[in-house]
């Protein structure tokens, strides 16, 4: 194919041959040339369109922002009910709080403990080095009252459980403390030392204090303890060995029945045995022995002192 160029002011032609592979590539470079030019117009036109407000444009806003007060609005809602949760639960901590520490003061006073060691009427201690992040002042906020609340509350239980722990203590002393009787009936019979044998009439040494009574009647412990011995043994007929701790152990004979077995732990006063007349004895009573360090020692200053 060939073109013909003629030009206006010479009047000289030009003549161009072109076969057609280039005529296929000059078309196709003229149309992407048109559709760039289209493509161009149209992009001016909508940014021309979208340059003017309509009123469709106006409601569409509108509701965009109707939409967001009413989520906001939502939020704003769900947020004071869950600090009205929170108020009300802080409340009722307060409350429970209140209901521990008046108790651990009356603990503190039955407990004739000095009221400046377990002081429930002061808030915990509390302090430390200063790092001002910002020195503006900030109000305190639901969630630092309940950090000083949660301190409290840490701190009272601390309190409560030291308080507890020296009561338990203490009851434990009392009731291991050998004092008193091991019969609720009944009299004594024979003392510690020096005697005249029963059976031979000879002088003889009497390592315990014996206590008469009613065939059957109870035995008890003088003071609590752990059982480690509750069978037969020479002499003693029937009996009861307690182990009190602190080198002191105490032994209940001639028993008629025993009613604890070794490794019991017994409380103070509790029944161990019932009174009979087994072993080496003359009649119903029980022979009671106190010793220190495996040595009998004479039971009448346990007897006749007082029990905390």
């Amino acid at each position: 194919m060939n073109i013909v160029f003629i030009s206006k002011s010479h009047g000289q032609s030009s003549t161009y041959s072109m076969n057609g592979k280039r005529l296929l590539m000059a078309l196709i470079l003229f149309l992407a040339l048109l559709a760039a030019v289209g493509y161009s117009g149209y992009q001016y036109a909508v940014s021309r369109q979208s340059n003017v407000l309509t009123p469709e444009m106006i409601t569409r806003w509108s509701d965009d922002l109707s939409n967001q007060k009413q989520q906001v609005e939502a939020q704003k809602e769900l947020s004071t009910r869950k600090i009205d949760a929170l108020s009300v639960k802080m409340g009722e901590l307060q409350a429970r709080l209140l209901r521990i520490e008046g108790l651990g003061e009356r603990l503190t006073q039955m407990a004739d403990i000095d009221q400046s060691e377990f002081d429930f009427s002061t808030g915990p201690g509390m302090g430390g080095p200063s790092d001002m992040l910002d020195e503006s002042y900030q109000a305190p906020t639901l969630s630092d009252a309940l950090d000083q609340l949660t301190n409290r509350i840490v701190d009272r239980q601390q309190q409560i459980e030291v308080l507890h722990s020296l009561l338990s203590n203490r009851e434990f002393k009392k009731d291991i403390f050998l004092a008193g009787r091991p019969i609720t009936k009944g009299w004594m019979s024979s003392r510690y030392g020096k005697r005249r044998d029963p059976f031979h009439g000879r002088i003889a040494w009497h390592a315990g204090v014996d206590f008469a009574g009613k065939d059957g009647s109870d035995i008890i412990s003088v003071a609590a303890g752990v059982v480690t011995w509750a069978d037969k043994r020479y002499g003693y007929g029937q009996l009861v060995e307690i182990n009190h701790g602190n080198g002191y152990s105490t032994r209940y004979a001639h028993c008629k029945e025993i009613k604890v077995k070794v490794g019991d732990v017994v409380d103070k006063n509790q029944v161990v045995a019932l009174m009979g007349s087994t072993g080496r004895s003359t009649g119903p009573h029980v022979h009671f022995e106190v010793l220190k360090n495996n040595r009998q020692v004479d039971p009448a200053r346990f007897i006749h002192r007082a029990s905390r």
